[in-house]
């Protein structure tokens, strides 16, 4: 199974002895099944078959169907023409604009407005092609999904990279930051030293105690659990988008903690870009099925 982009198109056509229908499909990201129709009332005797058939291929998406047909070339002769529709078409325009010289051509009569009206509702040929066409159409979007979709994949794998990147540096200066603090701490202690007079051990648990709240070793466990959740998903070629949303909001949740706990400057830089990576990967996720 792949991973599939809920951005999409696809095109179906299928041509029969009278009719010629042709059905394109659009999709866009949504969070659950949307589908409107846009065609003639000739089909809607078949409409829920057709979006049976759809949902039964799309997990997730909003979709917009385009039906449109025409008679067959070899089907277009002046047989077919309804000859009351046109002299009244002809002496209307005449008596609306009496100087002019009319040149009609007579292939300009075989538009649909002038052909005999027949009942196409229960035609089997005109209903068959379509459902043919419609199939050909799902086809065709869900290959240009998988294809978005790969690309997708590609795009969530880079940014996860570089978010690991930045990570990776925030661990590798996370031990140099606690040893700062407790440096600092020591040295404005001594400073104040001769006007607060402070038990060796009570400083010890302060400084442990200050050194707690601000240690970070909780989170950079926790962001490696999720990263590798995040890993596992994006190698399991599924249904993703909704898992990687809640994903990255459990990962900026400790990205976040880990920015307010530090005033490291560098550390702080990273963090800063660590959530630039994180909103590209939340904003390619939605378009996931």
């Amino acid at each position: 199974m792949s991973i599939y982009s809920m951005t999409g198109f696809g095109r179906g056509i299928s041509e029969g002895d009278n009719f010629n229908v042709t059905v394109e499909i659009k999709s866009v990201n949504h969070r659950f099944k949307d589908v409107r129709f846009k065609m003639s009332s000739l089909f809607n005797s078949i409409e829920m078959d057709l979006k049976k058939l759809l949902f039964s291929k799309m997990k997730r998406g909003s979709f917009e169907v385009y039906i449109n047909y025409k008679k067959s070339e070899k089907k277009a002769s002046f047989e077919d023409i309804d000859t009351t529709k046109v002299n009244d078409f002809v002496k209307l325009i005449k008596e609306t604009i009496p100087e002019t010289h009319l040149s009609l051509e007579p292939t300009q009569f075989l538009r649909g407005e002038f052909y005999k009206d027949q009942d196409l509702s229960s035609d089997e040929e005109l209903l068959s092609l379509t459902k043919d066409a419609f199939e050909h159409a799902c086809k065709s979007i869900l290959s240009s999904r998988e294809v978005e979709g790969k690309k997708l994949h590609s795009v969530l794998i880079d940014h996860k990279k570089k978010y690991q990147e930045y990570f990776a540096t925030i661990e590798s200066l996370t031990e140099e930051f606690q040893e700062s603090v407790e440096q600092k701490l020591r040295k404005r202690l001594q400073t104040y030293g001769s006007e607060i007079n402070v038990e060796e051990q009570r400083l010890l648990q302060e400084v442990v105690f200050y050194l707690e709240k601000l240690d970070v070793h909780e989170e950079i466990n926790r962001i490696e659990s999720h990263l590798k959740k995040l890993e596992d998903l994006l190698s399991s070629q599924s249904e993703v988008g909704r898992q990687i949303d809640f994903l990255v909001q459990e990962l900026n949740r400790e990205t976040n903690t880990i920015g307010s706990k530090s005033s490291h400057e560098e550390i702080s830089h990273n963090v800063v870009q660590m959530k630039v990576q994180l909103e590209k990967i939340r904003e390619q996720g939605l378009n996931l099925e």
